[in-house]
């Protein structure tokens, strides 16, 4: 039995989240904000997948961190939906993101202690 890799399904179920709620600001016409958390939103897992197949550990790192650096751009502009009065927002995908930010956290702090 194949062992589940609970950052890359959460991060790929994220992602279509992403999608959905991208698709809901287009339909509000808030097209800039959509398209840049379209693009932070999914390069979260997109990253995380291809640590998968790092060549070292520090690459595995390197990947996994730019990861959490798409995921902090993807909270911000889910922060300013938050914040702004014409803009929906999902507490629920800012959830998950908050999820997916504390096991990239983990994995690397975790990554790190094992290489030294």
């Amino acid at each position: 039995m194949e062992k589940k890799n609970v950052i890359l399904e959460k991060s790929f179920e994220f992602a279509l989240a992403i999608i959905e709620f991208s698709e809901e600001l287009e339909n509000n016409r808030k097209f800039v904000i959509a398209r840049q958390l379209l693009k932070s939103g999914t390069s979260i897992g997109a990253n995380i997948r291809e640590a998968q197949g790092a060549e070292s550990k520090l690459d595995f790192i390197h990947k996994l961190k730019i990861a959490a650096k798409e995921a902090n751009e993807t909270e911000y502009w889910l922060l300013l939906c938050n914040r702004s009065n014409s803009y929906p927002f999902s507490e629920s995908l800012l959830q998950k993101l908050i999820e997916i930010q504390k096991l990239l956290s983990a994995i690397i702090s975790s990554s790190k202690q094992s290489s030294l």
